[in-house]
């Protein structure tokens, strides 16, 4: 079966983060966050898989291939241009990568996955294709109810008892909303979908594309199953992710590493007393990371690989990203650090200049090793 992955988005809303990334690289438990989608992909039987690519597209091509190690045959479309000599990103709107596809190599020729880079489910996605099948729809969404203080974070889909999809909600206010059942991004469409979309054009799927849909008045359903959803839309979903993660809420992703104590995992080559450091598990230690005696760890904790944590440095529901130096007077608590940026939960950052916080630092930085 054929699926597409939308990931040629720039990620601003996740900034730091996509700097150096794009976001369906984003690590989640030590892993980019689209692999987990393309596993889930291979073990339902899809397995031809094109990705729409721009912004640092080159990560995402070098990384995943042509897809054999997944059991998948992977293909791309690059999205942008060269100017003197540098790639230029230049996204064309999610259902505009769809069309482009479509008139190179006509993909699209039967039932199609579309399917967002930026997310973590757990669907059985071979029952919600049956259910698109058995509906006769010539479009699905895949729909997740929410509680009802949280419809103004999401789009709303309101459809009728039938499951038939009659009108959407952008972010409605709570006591505005029609609905409970949110759009998760997973989409399953028939050809006569893709012959809608405009040639030449950025065109979005759910601010044009599905709309254009309800106005026609074809046959367009929600499917509603039980699942895991983790969208990882701002830098604060990216923090409550891998804290979810860790404390087990998907137990078919298990941290990596070796369980040297109760809910505390090492990488390789660690150098680490536990006798000697508080520790509350869930705590993740990177490979050739230093834990000196007289820190405090409390879980959950990533500290990726490369990283040097200094005696009297506390960490507490916290992610450190590689090659990270903390000193001595390190407070993190539920933050993130990249570098020399240290960001809290909400992804606001608590610097205003490198050098406001003294205690971050290069670990590979000659200056700082004792």
């Amino acid at each position: 079966m054929k699926a597409m992955i939308l990931a040629a988005g720039k990620g601003t809303r996740v900034q730091p983060l996509t700097h150096r990334l794009p976001k369906p690289m984003i690590p989640v438990i030590g892993k980019p966050v689209m692999e987990y989608l393309i596993e889930e992909l291979a073990n339902h039987g899809f397995n031809e898989i094109m990705i729409n690519v721009s912004h640092q597209a080159h990560r995402i091509e070098e990384y995943f291939g042509d897809g054999r190690r997944w059991g998948v045959d992977i293909g791309y479309s690059f999205e942008g241009h060269i100017e003197k000599g540098e790639v230029v990103a230049e996204p064309i709107g999610s259902a505009g990568g769809i069309k482009r596809i479509q008139e190179f190599g006509n993909f699209f020729d039967d039932t199609a996955l579309i399917i967002c880079g930026d997310a973590i489910i757990d669907l059985d996605l071979t029952a919600a294709v049956r259910k698109h099948w058995q509906s006769g729809a010539k479009a699905s969404i895949v729909t997740y109810e929410v509680d009802a203080e949280k419809v103004s974070d999401y789009g709303v889909v309101v459809c009728d008892e039938a499951g038939q999809i009659t009108s959407f909600q952008e972010k409605p206010a709570v006591e505005d909303a029609q609905s409970n059942l949110v759009n998760t991004g997973i989409y399953f469409f028939e050809p006569e979908i893709v012959d809608l979309i405009p040639s030449g054009c950025a065109y979005d799927i759910g601010s044009e594309l599905l709309p254009k849909v309800v106005e026609l008045g074809l046959s367009f359903k929600a499917i509603n199953l039980p699942f895991t959803w983790i969208d990882i839309g701002q830098l604060h979903d990216f923090w409550l992710t891998n804290q979810r993660l860790m404390r087990g809420e998907m137990r078919s992703i298990p941290i990596p590493g070796k369980e040297v104590r109760p809910q505390v995992w090492e990488g390789l080559n660690v150098n680490v007393d536990w006798d000697e450091v508080r520790v509350e598990g869930p705590v993740y230690i990177g490979s050739n990371t230093l834990i000196e005696p007289g820190c405090e760890l409390i879980g959950p904790v990533w500290i990726s690989h490369g990283c040097v944590i200094r005696s009297g440095a506390r960490i507490r529901h916290s992610m450190v990203f590689e090659h990270t130096h903390l000193g001595p007077a390190a407070n993190v608590d539920e933050a993130m650090v990249f570098g020399h940026r240290l960001v809290d939960k909400q992804g606001r950052r608590q610097d205003d200049a490198a050098d406001d916080i003294t205690w971050v630092g290069d670990a590979r930085d000659p200056k700082l090793k004792s």
